[in-house]
């Protein structure tokens, strides 16, 4: 398994989370170009760039097709992947999927983001603070810039991969009716909504989403073998 972090952060965040699910399978957790670990590239990448990168990155350490999972702005990486790159993609999980069409500008989402942070758990304050001056603000502001430029749709529909949906309940970025919408373009997709989480469901709810995972897996029987 391979998890994409999302907007401003890092591997960090997705840690509890790959624990979860490190019980049953191999998990690795890179980080995109210009976050966490990584060097700084000159300027910002846009979806389609990350996608390449990971491609590569996929390429270079030789692995099968993987089960993909991205999370916010991971998840247009990770369908953009998936979409264009889809041998290397066995299947696909997009958590809290960016950006709704009916708030596709930097302001609306940065709205989203504040609404969604009071309702976050206050411990994630110190890994997102380091996350972000890792990355430096001028690099995730104009990462979110690339984000709803991105038409996240033209990429779903493309999809051949089996493929879940995690949202959380209470996720004011990633509201009900977007993340049906989501999971009806991708063909036969699956929508797992997560009771009482916000949208670091990743984070904040990872046994719950490792076990929607697994659940998720285990009915497609040709992913389960390792």
């Amino acid at each position: 398994m391979v998890l994409v972090h999302g907007l401003a952060v890092s591997h960090r965040y997705l840690t509890p989370l790959a624990v979860a699910l490190a019980t049953t399978h191999p998990v690795y957790v890179p980080d995109l170009p210009g976050f966490g670990l990584t060097e700084h590239p000159e300027g910002a990448y846009d979806v389609q760039r990350h996608a390449e990168h990971l491609a590569a990155w996929l390429a270079a350490y030789r692995l099968p097709p993987v089960c993909l999972l991205g999370h916010s702005f991971g998840a247009e990486v990770a369908a953009a992947l998936a979409a264009t790159h889809p041998d290397a993609v066995r299947a696909l999980v997009l958590a809290g999927p960016t950006s709704d069409p009916a708030a596709r500008s930097p302001r609306a989402q940065l709205g989203r983001l504040l609404l969604d942070a009071l309702g976050e758990a206050p411990l994630q304050a110190p890994i997102l603070g380091r996350d972000i001056w890792n990355a430096r603000p001028w690099r995730v502001l104009a990462t979110l810039s690339h984000s709803v430029h991105n038409t996240i749709e033209t990429d779903l529909v493309r999809i051949t991969a089996p493929t879940l949906v995690v949202a959380g309940e209470r996720d004011p970025v990633v509201p009900a009716q977007w993340r049906a919408q989501a999971a009806r373009l991708v063909p036969d997709a699956n929508l797992v909504v997560v009771p009482g989480a916000s949208h670091n469901v990743a984070t904040t709810a990872p046994t719950a989403v490792a076990d929607a995972i697994h659940k998720f897996l285990a009915a497609h029987c040709a992913l389960t073998d390792r």
